[in-house]
C-alpha cells in the first residue's frame, strides 16, 4: 500500500510540475506547438580584428580601444515545437577598434612622403579598423526554459564600408627584409599605412547568442559573432597572417 501511495504522490506532483510549466510557456507566449515571430533589435557592438593565436611578432599590447558602433537587426523565427526551431534575419552593424602594439620583426608597408616601402618593422604600432555593413545569419535556436533562448549558427556578412588604417614609430624598418636597409622612423614624423583596399567584402563565421524575456514582448540579448576566414583578401601578403573579426552584441529586442 505504501508503494502505490508513493506512486500516486509522484504521478500527482508530475502533473501539477507539468501544469505550472505549460502556465509558465503560455505567460511568456511561447505556446505548444509550432509558433513563430519578429524581434526587432537594436544594440551596441564591442571587439575587435585580430589574429588567431597573436604572433611571435607581436610582443605585447600597449593599448585596446573598442571602437563600438549601434546595430539594427530584424530577425524571423519559426518554432518546430516547444523546444526547438529555426531563425534568420538581416543585421545592419558598425564595428571597429584602436589598438597600439610593440612589434619586432612585422612584416609592413608603410608611406613615408612620397616613399613606398616594405620590410621588417620594429618598433610601435597603432592600427585603426571600422567596417559596416549587413549580416545574414541562419540560426538554430533553441527553448531552454519559457524565458531563455540559445541561438547558434553560421552567418555571412557584406561589407560596404571597410578601413584598415594605422602609423609605425619609435623603431626602424629593414628593407625588404631582415637583413635590409635600415630606416630609422621615429614618434615626432610618423609612417602611414592604409589597407582598406586590400579588405575583402564577404565574411562569413559563427553566431552564438542567448535571448531572455524580461516581459512578453521585451527581451535583453547577447551574441557573439567569430569570423572564420580573414578579413583581408588571399592575395595581400604585405601582413602574411590572418586577421578575424570578433565581436560581441548586447542590447534589447521587440518581440511580435
Amino acid at each position: 500500500m505504501k508503494k502505490i501511495k508513493y506512486l500516486m504522490l509522484l504521478v500527482l506532483s508530475l502533473t501539477a510540475w507539468n501544469a505550472q510549466a505549460e502556465d509558465l510557456y503560455e505567460k511568456w507566449n511561447t505556446p505548444r506547438g509550432t509558433s513563430w515571430g519578429f524581434l526587432v533589435r537594436t544594440g551596441y557592438v564591442l571587439g575587435g580584428t585580430s589574429p588567431m593565436p597573436l604572433p611571435a611578432e607581436i610582443r605585447s599590447i600597449g593599448r585596446f580601444k573598442p571602437e563600438g558602433g549601434w546595430t539594427m537587426s530584424a530577425d524571423f523565427f519559426n518554432m518546430f515545437n516547444k523546444r526547438c526551431g529555426i531563425m534568420t534575419g538581416i543585421h545592419y552593424f558598425m564595428e571597429g577598434m584602436n589598438t597600439g602594439a610593440t612589434v619586432k620583426n612585422y612584416k609592413m608597408g608603410i608611406q613615408m612622403g612620397e616613399d613606398y616601402l616594405e620590410g621588417m618593422f620594429t618598433g610601435t604600432d597603432e592600427t585603426k579598423t571600422f567596417m559596416s555593413g549587413f549580416t545574414v545569419p541562419v540560426l538554430a535556436t533553441f527553448r531552454v526554459s519559457p524565458r531563455w533562448n540559445i541561438n547558434i549558427g553560421p552567418y555571412i556578412s557584406y561589407l560596404m564600408y571597410r578601413d584598415f588604417e594605422g602609423s609605425v614609430y619609435d623603431g626602424y624598418l629593414r628593407v625588404g627584409g631582415p637583413t635590409g636597409e635600415k630606416v630609422e622612423i621615429s614618434k615626432e614624423n610618423p609612417a602611414t599605412y592604409n589597407f582598406a583596399d586590400n579588405m575583402r567584402r564577404v565574411l562569413w563565421g559563427m553566431e552564438i547568442g542567448a535571448d531572455w524575456k524580461i516581459t512578453r514582448h521585451f527581451t535583453a540579448f547577447a551574441n557573439l559573432d567569430w569570423g572564420m576566414n580573414s578579413v583581408f583578401k588571399s592575395d595581400f601578403k604585405t601582413i602574411d597572417f590572418p586577421m578575424y573579426p570578433m565581436y560581441a552584441t548586447f542590447g534589447v529586442a521587440y518581440l511580435y
